[in-house]
């Protein structure tokens, strides 16, 4: 039996060892969606199976189970084609092995103990751009993965140490940012490196046996910390349905449906009755599935130990050739926005069995923007962005208001940071006004955002819920639908535009001058909204979370001329709308 203040101290050795290599990389990057928005993760894999061991509190959870795919991909490599050397790193960013998009570029690391793998490093960060037709690569006109950017298999880009020039030429020649995938990918060695060196002090120091023991008792405390709590829930089998605007390509919605089954210590979830594979690139490969399985987990059940353990006692049933379980050469691109309804159609299921627990959806789309163009000296500039929104109401207070996407730690890049490396500026980045979905917890607000561009471009646009809000749970009300908008032909600030695919477009011609417009959902709403206390309905009203009318309609709040609640109008008001 492991001395418990020992598998204490190593857990935090173990998760700081992690989070260091996560801050060698933000800080090393040259593209601002890994430097300031942090969208990458670091982790550490079991030699043999690919498990998750540990991974980092800063990155993105959704990598957790994608990697463990990613590290299985190597795996399989070795086997096929000899044992590795140490030194040896390996890269790719195929997206039906280590899930998630081509944007995704992972690297494998076999780490050594006495000629021996001890545990694969991992390391996966969001390149900048990566060829394909839309610069950013978030195509939503793409209907295979060929459209979206180039594929790139496993191949070793350190041989024993050494840095295979011609590998990166390849890599170099295959985006619109050279110097960005130069400063991105030698970040991702930095971190392995240090990774290393750290993980290989822990072995001299505690024994690679004892670490082994350690790595094991946390799965196996995680797996039975899972166990816990999926005892406390009721038995019974609860449903949820929800939908995607559009593939991209077709204006029919796709549907997302999920039946979870509570049995003792078992959890069974089920997406049978969703949509087959579609046209767009808004499909998702197994293990990305699984992977948004893992983040909405850890959303309802936080304390338990970020490993492979959390998923132990879960059973997953993905139909085949469905929307979740995407094959070569079907698009993936837009991935984000599929794992976000997935989350969300799990916490909408899980509420029903105990909604002590569970928040109202967030505003489930990332808004994932680009604009592009050239600089005078003819140079090119990408700005590739994604947007924030609101988060649900929760059983302990109101959501979070222009927070990022829950499928990660990320940061939305500060508008300092966008306007400093692109000739663009934002006219407006404000809070949206009634976006929160009503509820005795409101649903956090969306953001309003007006980006004027400095030199002529091209704008595109991948977003979701522009026709299916945010859904509140245990009564609470859903959030505002997603917008966007744009100025036409000779025009500035009027955004009379709308695309034509609702949330998706590409090829948006923007002159000098002219600007784009994004309104962000809200999260949806936790509870009844004639629950909400009259004086927290007044203090919404004062501070433009939402108008006089919407206090009324959604409500049932009488708001009289100072600002105040007239409890003894609202009451009578809330009593004939119950009736």
């Amino acid at each position: 039996m492991i001395d418990p203040v020992l598998l204490s101290v190593l857990r935090g050795r173990f998760e700081q060892v992690a989070d260091e290599m996560d801050a060698t990389l933000f800080n090393a990057a040259f593209n601002p969606i890994i430097a300031e928005a942090h969208d990458a993760s670091h982790g550490f894999y079991d030699a043999t199976s690919g498990d998750t061991l540990v991974q980092g509190k800063f990155g993105l959870p959704v990598f957790v189970g994608a990697m463990a795919f990613a590290v299985r991909a190597v795996i399989q490599y070795i086997e096929d084609n000899g044992a590795p050397d140490d030194g040896d790193i390996f890269l790719f960013n195929d997206p039906y092995d280590g899930g998630t998009h081509l944007n995704d570029f992972k690297l494998v690391q076999p780490i050594f103990n006495d000629g021996q793998i001890f545990c694969f490093a991992a390391s996966v960060a969001h390149w900048h751009d990566v060829a394909g037709n839309v610069p950013g690569n978030y195509n939503p006109a793409a209907t295979e993965i060929f459209q979206e950017g180039v594929l790139i298999p496993p191949v070793k880009v350190v041989r024993k140490g050494i840095i295979q020039k011609d590998i990166i030429s390849i890599l170099a020649a295959n985006t619109r940012l050279p110097m960005s995938m130069h400063g991105d990918l030698n970040g991702q060695l930095a971190a392995l490196r240090l990774g290393e060196e750290r993980l290989q002090a822990l072995i001299t120091q505690y024994t690679a046996a004892t670490l082994h023991e350690v790595l094991t008792e946390l799965r196996q405390r995680a797996k039975a910390q899972m166990q816990r709590h999926i005892t406390e829930l009721p038995d019974g089998q609860y449903h949820a349905t929800d939908y995607l605007d559009n593939d991209g390509i077709n204006p029919e919605r796709l549907t997302i449906n999920v039946s979870v089954t509570v049995a003792g210590s078992k959890l069974t979830i089920d997406f049978t009755g969703t949509s087959a594979a579609c046209s767009g690139p808004v499909n998702i490969s197994r293990s990305t599935t699984e992977a948004s399985i893992y983040v909405a987990l850890k959303h309802i059940f936080c304390d338990v130990a970020a490993n492979a353990g959390v998923l132990d006692p879960v059973d997953i049933i993905i139909p085949e050739h469905s929307l979740m379980d995407a094959t070569s050469p079907r698009p993936v691109g837009g991935y984000t926005e599929t794992i976000l309804r997935v989350i969300d159609v799990i916490f909408v299921a899980l509420s029903k069995a105990a909604p002590e627990k569970l928040n109202g959806c967030a505003y489930g789309t990332i808004n994932a923007l680009s604009i592009a163009g050239h600089h005078s000296n003819g140079s090119r500039w990408v700005m590739f962005s994604f947007f924030g929104g609101g988060h649900g109401g929760h059983p302990e207070g109101d959501g979070l208001s222009h927070g990022n996407a829950p499928i990660s730690m990320a940061t939305i890049p500060p508008v300092e940071i966008l306007e400093s490396r692109y000739p663009i500026r934002f006219t407006q980045w404000a809070l949206r006004e009634g976006s929160g979905g009503p509820g005795m917890h409101r649903g956090g607000l969306g953001g309003l955002y007006e980006i004027e561009v400095m030199n002529d471009a091209r704008g595109f646009l991948f977003g979701e819920r522009g026709e299916y809000p945010p859904p509140g749970v245990n009564n609470g009300q859903p959030g505002a639908l997603n917008r966007f908008s744009f100025d036409g032909p000779g025009e500035t600030a009027t955004f009379s535009q709308r695309p034509p695919m609702i949330s998706k477009m590409t090829g948006i011609e923007l002159q000098c001058g002219q600007r784009v417009r994004l309104e962000s959902p809200g999260g949806g709403g936790y509870g009844a909204p004639f629950d909400r206390p009259a004086s927290a309905v007044a203090e919404d009203v004062s501070n433009a979370f939402i108008s006089v009318q919407q206090a009324l309609d959604d409500y049932g709040v009488v708001i009289n001329a100072d600002g105040s609640a007239d409890d003894a109008a609202t009451d009578a008001h809330r009593q004939r709308q119950r009736a």
